[in-house]
């Protein structure tokens, strides 16, 4: 339960200003001209108006972005840094027969962009690897010994894809050695870039090509594009060499994309929304297994990509062995493929498990920290000897959204710590984490606004918590203050149909940056709140005319919030919560994520 004191707004929603969450309910500003004038250009409802206009579409631009198209979004490649220099080397190395290494990182981001460029350069005649380092032994990024080894192997071109832009020393290694290296990357850079024959990242300090919001997957889609337009008009495709169809490509581009948690604006809604059609086309055998494994039975979407395929394939890297999801996502052998899925879905499993175990020892340690009704001001860090360090980023998200402020997850071993923090809409823990590097309080660090790793020495971890306390407090403040309850509609409970879910559907896809919208349904009765499985909560809601709703509260049955809805049997309510359709038993039926209620009367 949130405990932090709520905005006063002017006027909250329904009179609501301190929730079951405490958190004020407010209305997302979407003015009634512009979403009238929406509805009407696109001819769909006023509701569909109304979502677009609290989410600061114009009237001009309402057209793109219900129907995003790669062709009204895709940017000339060449207007990043160094694109250039990177599809010259490459094309050199494919006529020359140079062998080149892709290193990609361990999570779904690097896997998408690892297989992604091998799909491409290997369609296009190049020769070509994927390296990706063991999470518990090499760490994250290139290093050393790994460059090394590339080159003793034969190597000759190494292609870093969502990493190496703070790999200074390893890319220096490389070069003594005599391997050319280019960085494809989007986490944030320093001033000083590595050394490197290109390095392209829309992140860079020098870089205005305005996609920063990109994941790594869709930078390295941007490289192939470019490769094969230059090849194209170098006439390197004939009878004898096909052209790759890039939008093949798309799917895995699309699972990188909502799995890695960027923004879905720009080119990165186009990516998705036309990934997730080829997605369903079930061409990628790897993706196919992975589907079939975790049980989907529909047209995909990004809470599918988000939360049954990217996990299956981060549990490799997590727990299991580091490049089995690249394995997947490039094989063509549906036996292999279906022998990988099972596996990251066993993975995946004993990833939970592990989670759970770490989960409950930072909790209890933060609950000693602070007492079970405390509240961290700024950053939550829990720090454990022998806790896996393949799943502390997921336990940070979990404080992050237990305690609504940034959290950092330290696993403790042998005098190190290595971290992974997350943080809240409005505070940037990259830069943080970029400034601690700077302030030699780390060992190596990097990241992005919104998720950061980190190598600390134990010594270190004390006076790197006392930095981030001062460093990010003005930023959780502001966040704080304007912290409260976004909601687009208020709807009567006989309004909540399938048929307004198949319109609200195409103002997806819906993920950061284009959250799924949030309806208020006033003045329900709740009529039972279950137990389901070992900490989710299924109510049943009525309202005045004899409607019902389902009603889901997940991860709640244990926490002050899914305690009032145990105990509240027959009280009134406002409940707050994403619709989404359940065509269980063939019949579409409507069903409510609870993230919010609010008791109407006495509590």
């Amino acid at each position: 339960m949130n405990s932090i004191e709520p905005k006063e707004t002017a006027d909250p929603l329904l009179g609501v200003r301190c929730s079951a969450l405490g958190q004020a309910w407010e209305m997302r500003p979407a003015p009634v001209r512009v979403a009238e004038a929406i509805a009407e250009r696109l001819g769909v409802s006023y509701a569909v108006g109304q979502l677009m206009a609290g989410r600061g579409v114009s009237i001009d631009d309402a057209e793109t972005f219900y129907n995003p198209s790669l062709k009204d979004s895709m940017p000339d490649p060449r207007t990043l840094k160094d694109m250039d220099k990177a599809t010259a080397r490459i094309i050199r190395a494919l006529q020359s027969g140079e062998e080149i290494a892709i290193y990609g990182d361990y999570d779904v981001d690097g896997a998408t962009s690892s297989a992604v460029l091998y799909r491409y350069l290997t369609a296009v005649g190049a020769k070509v690897r994927i390296y990706i380092p063991d999470r518990m032994i090499e760490g994250y990024g290139p290093n050393a010994p790994a460059m090394e080894g590339l080159r003793k192997a034969g190597v000759d071109l190494v292609i870093t894809v969502d990493c190496g832009i703070l790999s200074f020393a390893p890319l220096e290694a490389a070069k003594a050695v005599g391997l050319d290296v280019i960085v494809v990357d989007h986490h944030k850079a320093e001033a000083e870039l590595p050394v490197a024959a290109a390095v392209v990242n829309p992140n860079r300090l020098d870089d205005d090509s305005g996609v920063g919001y990109l994941a790594a997957v869709g930078v390295a889609f941007l490289l192939a594009v470019d490769i094969n337009r230059t090849l194209r008009e170098a006439g390197w495709f004939g009878q004898d060499r096909k052209e790759p169809a890039l939008l093949n490509l798309l799917d895995v581009v699309a699972l990188g994309t909502v799995a890695d948690v960027v923004p879905l604006v720009g080119l990165n809604r186009a990516l998705v929304t036309q990934g997730l059609k080829v997605m369903a086309l079930r061409r990628n055998v790897g993706l196919t297994s992975l589907s079939d494994v975790g049980r989907i039975n529909e047209a995909p979407n990004t809470y599918h990509a988000g939360f049954i395929l990217g996990p299956r394939v981060n549990a490799g890297g997590r727990v299991g062995e580091s490049g089995l999801g690249a394995e997947l996502l490039t094989t063509d052998d549906p036996i292999k493929a279906r022998q990988i899925a099972d596996r990251l879905d066993k993975y995946n499993e004993e990833r939970r498990y592990i989670e759970a175990e770490v989960l409950e020892a930072a909790t209890s340690q933060l609950d000693a920290r602070y007492g079970p009704d405390g509240h961290p001001a700024t950053i939550t860090v829990a720090c454990g000897e022998g806790w896996h360090a393949g799943v502390i980023g997921i336990v940070a998200s979990r404080l992050k959204d237990k305690y609504g402020v940034p959290s950092l997850v330290l696993a403790l071993e042998n005098g190190e710590a290595k971290g992974s923090g997350r943080s809240v809409s409005g505070v940037d823990f990259g830069a943080a984490v970029i400034e601690a590097v700077q302030k030699g309080l780390l060992l190596k660090g990097g990241g992005h606004a919104m998720a950061a790793g980190l190598s600390v020495a134990e010594d270190k971890i004390d006076a790197l918590t006392a930095f981030l306390e001062v460093f990010l407090e003005k930023q959780v403040a502001r966040a704080s203050e304007n912290r409260s309850l976004k909601i687009d509609a208020v709807i009567a409970l006989s309004g909540a149909t399938p048929e307004l879910i198949d319109e609200i559907e195409q103002v997806g896809p819906f993920g950061a940056g284009n959250p799924a919208p949030r309806f208020v349904i006033p003045e329900v009765d709740l009529l039972k709140a279950d137990l389901v499985g070992e900490n989710h909560l299924r109510c049943i809601f009525k309202s005045k005319d004899g409607k019902s709703i389902k009603a889901m509260a997940f991860r709640q049955a244990n926490e002050p919030f899914g305690q009032l809805l145990r105990t509240a049997t027959g009280r009134r309510f406002h409940i707050a919560g994403k619709l989404k359709k359940d065509t269980w038993g063939g019949t579409p039926k409507v069903e409510m994520m609870l993230d919010d209620a609010a008791l109407i009367g006495p509590v």
